[in-house]
């Protein structure tokens, strides 16, 4: 099992990946994504899927046409782990290739 990430490194967290936020009362983080169209969304979307199956770590994510949140949390450890901050790393990189 995950280790929930330590006090220290949720401030490095908030520090480091400034974009994702944290949710009240949740111990997750979150982050909306804008694209062009529906198809660009959901191109982002396939792209962090197939990353999500290879790591066996599923976001909870809504899309609406262009527009994509993203909320990470490794429930079976109860809350925010370096398995969520890995991804959440991967899914920037794809963001920022998407709009290349």
């Amino acid at each position: 099992m995950n280790t929930l990430l330590t006090s220290l490194e949720r401030k490095d967290l908030r520090k480091n990946m400034p974009t994702w936020e944290c949710i009240e009362g949740v111990d997750a983080i979150h982050k909306n994504f804008a694209f062009k169209d529906f198809k660009e969304a959901f191109g982002f979307m396939t792209k962090v899927a197939e990353v999500a199956e290879q790591q066996n770590h599923h976001p909870e994510w809504f899309n609406v046409w262009n527009r994509v949140e993203i909320r990470l949390s490794t429930h079976d450890s109860g809350g925010l782990t370096h398995k969520d901050v890995e991804l959440a790393k991967q899914i920037d990189e794809i963001f920022e290739s998407s709009k290349n």
